[in-house]
């Protein structure tokens, strides 16, 4: 175990393991999310700083849980992996947009691979099993109200380059009146 988790148990936090993006792409991604939220008032729009790629949500648990699963996916020997974003798309009800998401062109099936060990490692530490099939998407908007929304005609999203995934992280996220706040607790190398 990690030498900040010495003391952690019993300190709850919200995590989840993710792949960051790079920061270039971020930047380009910021003004097409500002285009998309004034033609889509009905979404809230992720910032920028925010985008990644969900690996595995954690929930809300121990630090010292989130500590020792990042701890054994240390020792994994995880290997690195080309990604480049695809189509958008969307996760509906009905006729109502609730998700806006990016899909992968490079890399689905590595990093659903990736999933899989984290999900693994998860189990093995008590979490319960992920619900659902694991889907490699970026998301960048969800539907203000429950239902879902009409979602009008958007710009085709910026083509980015192929970028290296070359690391896992821990992040806490903190939920505030301003929206998710995501923290890197650990940054996990990918060889």
């Amino acid at each position: 175990m990690g030498a900040d988790t010495l003391g952690q148990e019993g300190v709850r936090l919200r995590a989840f393991f993710g792949l960051p993006l790079p920061e270039s792409h971020r930047a380009q991604l910021d003004g097409y999310l500002s285009e998309c939220a004034s033609r889509a008032p009905e979404f809230r729009w992720t910032p920028a700083a925010n985008l990644h790629l969900t690996v595995r949500f954690l929930g809300h648990l121990d630090r010292a849980v989130a500590e020792r699963i990042a701890d054994r996916l240390e020792g994994a020997e995880l290997r690195a992996f080309d990604l480049r974003l695809g189509e958008m798309g969307t996760f509906k009800r009905g006729r109502l947009a609730r998700v806006v998401w990016i899909g992968l062109e490079t890399g689905a099936e590595e990093l659903s691979s990736l999933a899989t060990r984290v999900e693994a490692d998860c189990i093995a530490a008590g979490l319960e099993p992920e619900g659902r099939k694991f889907n490699a998407h970026l998301t960048l908007a969800r539907a203000r109200p429950r239902d879902g929304a009409v979602l009008p005609a958007l710009p085709p999203a910026p083509a980015l380059p192929v970028w290296r995934a070359d690391e896992l992280i821990l992040y806490e996220s903190r939920l505030g009146r301003g929206g998710s706040v995501y923290e890197p607790l650990r940054r996990l190398r990918l060889s």
